[in-house]
């Protein structure tokens, strides 16, 4: 498989350790009430260690001193481990240390007897992410594609999503992840009759600055919809929303697709979009939308996802 040349670092990593202290008793994890009646919203950044528009967000609310006008506000950085060994060399690497710390948020992981560093760091965060009642968590990609909602398909998901309205794109997941359990399912957030908003915002590619000035927007609209800042301009635009069909982990280290996949293109029903081994990854239907191809497939880890247009 030939080597992709390295995007360019426009983000770079800040220290983080001023921020270390908060005021929860959990490290990096920082609370502010307002003392007046509303909800517990939850802004996450660092999930995966080389996403940096979560980083630039979450401390743009914290040095510009923020502060919800009802309700409480969260604001956490969580795999700061893994993005303490970012190495612009390979700045692919930090996205985790050992565990995919957006797939470990069951009772079976958090309560088991496994140790790694995203394990230990979601057991600290547990209290925090259960005490909230709506939560954004902040991610980018590999790929230098438009940003996108990721959600389950709970329908208060769907209509804070809509009504938010940008990024204008929906990967709604009828089953879950396939693969593990994310933050913004863990726990009473992952059932069906619990009232909180769980949602991951992609903001675009890891290193570009326009994610992460997007990944800012997005947070305060996201505060606005709860009314714990100033109301914004809602974007009006065209809604698109793709329906996950099936999550490929990727089995052999022969890993192929049949042609260069940024995210976003489509295939006809039948259609080979990769070979794993022996195996054949074809579309299951007709305008089937890949999304977050692999930029360097890894075995063990999610290779690309297909979904379908929702009309």
């Amino acid at each position: 498989m030939m080597t992709e040349p390295l995007p360019p670092i426009e983000i770079q990593p800040r220290d983080l350790s001023p921020y270390r202290a908060g005021n929860t008793g959990i490290d990096y994890v920082h609370r502010f009430d307002s003392g007046r009646p509303g909800p517990h919203v939850m802004i996450n950044a660092l999930t995966h260690g080389n996403e940096f528009c979560g980083m630039v967000a979450a401390t743009h609310l914290l040095d510009a001193g923020v502060r919800p006008l009802i309700g409480t506000l969260t604001v956490s950085f969580a795999n700061v481990a893994a993005y303490a060994s970012f190495d612009p060399a390979q700045p692919f690497e930090s996205r985790q240390l050992v565990h995919n710390m957006n797939r470990i948020w069951s009772a079976a992981h958090l309560d088991g007897d496994e140790a790694s560093p995203e394990l230990v760091r979601a057991r600290q965060m547990r209290p925090a992410v259960a005490a909230a009642d709506h939560i954004l968590d902040i991610h980018s990609t590999s790929r230098d594609v438009s940003p996108f909602w990721v959600y389950p398909q709970f329908q208060r998901n769907v209509a804070a999503a809509m009504a938010l309205g940008r990024p204008s794109v929906h990967l709604v997941m009828p089953q879950g992840m396939g693969t593990g359990t994310p933050l913004t399912q863990h726990g009473a957030h992952g059932s069906a009759s619990f009232h909180g908003v769980g949602l991951v915002v992609e903001c675009g590619q890891h290193f570009k600055r326009s994610t992460a000035d997007f990944a800012i927007g997005a947070t305060l609209d996201f505060l606005a919809h709860f009314g714990l800042v100033a109301p914004r301009p809602r974007a009006d635009a065209p809604q698109r929303r793709y329906e996950l069909l099936q999550t490929w982990v990727v089995r052999t280290p022969g890993f192929r697709f049949t042609r260069p996949l940024v995210g976003f293109e489509s295939f006809a029903q039948g259609e080979l979009i990769a070979t794993d081994g022996h195996d054949e990854i074809r579309a299951p239907c007709d305008e089937c939308t890949v999304l977050m191809p692999a930029r360097l497939p890894i075995v063990g880890r999610e290779g690309v996802y297909l979904t379908r247009p929702l009309r």
